[in-house]
């Protein structure tokens, strides 16, 4: 049996374990139909041209992990940014880890998916807002329709978050295989601001396939700050799809640091409906081995006077694979628009690949966009600039590496997290490093 046709008769079972009842079953039910007419993407599909989901597919996953196994918070803290206080929303194996978590409804909502999707409180937040700007594609459906678990973040009128939200998933392993399908519903409601850090980490070398759905809700004047950490073991797989539907002067970033795991496909798309709005995605890979990661992104202006940013990074060794498809999509009424993508590459072996193509698709005619994409390799004379002034080989070419990267970790927020993102960059480049970035 095919993990399609194990994910379509294994749906009645699903519904009988949660809520027939519930408010999203029509939709859970429409989304099935959905994967089963177009199952999982393949390379046929222009956006997955570059990307084959077939390596990952093979393993007999188990679709509803049923071993328990209790985490215990010295056996993950390295996991967490723990030098800052912060509310944590902790998955073990697709379920809620309360021991591990710090949730709250004081003031505000921080707390769990299924709790929003059954209790009778939120039925208006959830007819509102759950899969209104999620694609009806095949993979997003398919997490439609296992729609269960996950964040639910809704933080009200004026409202600023003093500390940052620590989303964690983690797998234990005690499948032999398993996929795990979190779904998380963000609001950010008119002066609000939230800052939120998300991680998907593997304990074991068991095979891991998460399909990811995040749906970003950022009202009038709202910020959101968003950062996401792939730093998984090499038995993991993560497709992750996150859309940002942003309303009138509101400001969202999302940085993507992408190092571990076997495969990784990060679908990101931002609507702008509303003037006066700035959306920003930055991103660094640094992949080796026969890792692959795909950047997968999407601005779409829609209304005049508003601005989008894009500047990812990538570094590829070994026989990696790197991908970036970025589109950027400008209405007729979208005038007075200001769009810049940037995409820069940098290959340290002659056995990995880049696959690039920024898009730009503009139907007005009073804008300023640019898009532009590098591949190359390190520079020769600044390596011997470098070599020349007693710096050893390997520092020299980290050294270069943390200036390629640095205007990008330039806009992280939170010092912690930048501090730790700097040290997984120095271990992935083989250096011990006495300077943050």
């Amino acid at each position: 049996m095919s993990l399609k046709e194990k994910l379509v008769s294994s749906f009645m079972a699903f519904e009988d374990t949660v809520d027939v009842n519930s408010p999203i079953h029509d939709i859970r039910t429409e989304a099935i139909k959905t994967f089963e007419a177009e199952g999982f993407p393949t390379k046929k599909l222009e956006d997955w041209k570059y990307t084959s989901l077939n390596s990952i597919l093979k393993p007999d996953y188990s679709v509803f992990p049923t071993i328990e196994n209790d985490i215990e918070f010295k056996d993950v803290k390295k996991y967490f940014i723990h030098e800052i206080d912060a509310y944590k929303i902790i998955f073990i194996d697709g379920k809620y880890a309360s021991h591990l978590s710090q949730t709250t409804h004081d003031g505000l909502d921080v707390c769990l998916m299924s709790a929003a999707l059954t209790k009778p409180k939120y039925k208006v937040i959830i007819d509102n807002y759950f899969n209104k700007i999620a694609t009806k594609d095949g993979l997003s459906s398919l997490n439609t329709a296992f729609s269960h678990e996950g964040a639910y973040i809704n933080i009200p009128k004026n409202k600023v978050v003093e500390k940052p939200i620590q989303i964690i998933h983690f797998s234990t392993g005690n499948e032999a295989a398993v996929m795990l399908q979190p779904r998380n519903l963000i609001i950010v409601n008119e002066n609000a601001h939230v800052q939120i850090i998300e991680r998907h980490q593997s304990l074991t070398d068991n095979p891991v396939l998460t399909n990811s759905v995040t749906e970003i809700f950022t009202n009038k004047r709202a910020i959101v700050d968003y950062y996401k950490i792939q730093n998984d073991k090499q038995s993991a797989s993560l497709i992750d799809n996150t859309y940002i539907n942003q309303k009138q002067e509101s400001l969202a970033k999302v940085h993507t640091f992408s190092f571990g795991g076997k495969l990784i496909r990060n679908n990101l798309n931002f609507y702008q409906n509303g003037e006066r709005i700035d959306s920003t995605m930055k991103g660094i890979t640094i992949i080796g081995d026969k890792q692959h990661v795909d950047h997968n992104t999407l601005v779409h202006h829609i209304e005049p006077n508003c601005e989008s940013h894009q500047d990812y990074k990538g570094i590829f060794n070994d026989s990696s694979t790197g991908v970036f498809n970025g589109k950027v999509v400008v209405e007729k009424l979208a005038q007075k628009t200001n769009a810049f993508q940037a995409n820069n590459n940098v290959l340290m072996s002659d056995k990995a690949t880049i696959n690039t193509k920024p898009q730009l698709e503009i139907f007005a005619d009073d804008v300023k966009c640019s898009h532009g994409c590098t591949i190359g390799q390190l520079d020769e004379s600044a390596m011997f600039y470098l070599r020349s002034r007693g710096i050893p080989e390997k520092e020299a070419r980290a050294l270069l590496m943390f200036a390629f990267s640095n205007n990008v970790m330039d806009s992280v927020k939170i010092p912690e997290l930048k501090n730790r993102i700097t040290k997984i960059i120095a271990k992935k480049l083989g250096v011990n490093i006495g300077f943050d970035l």
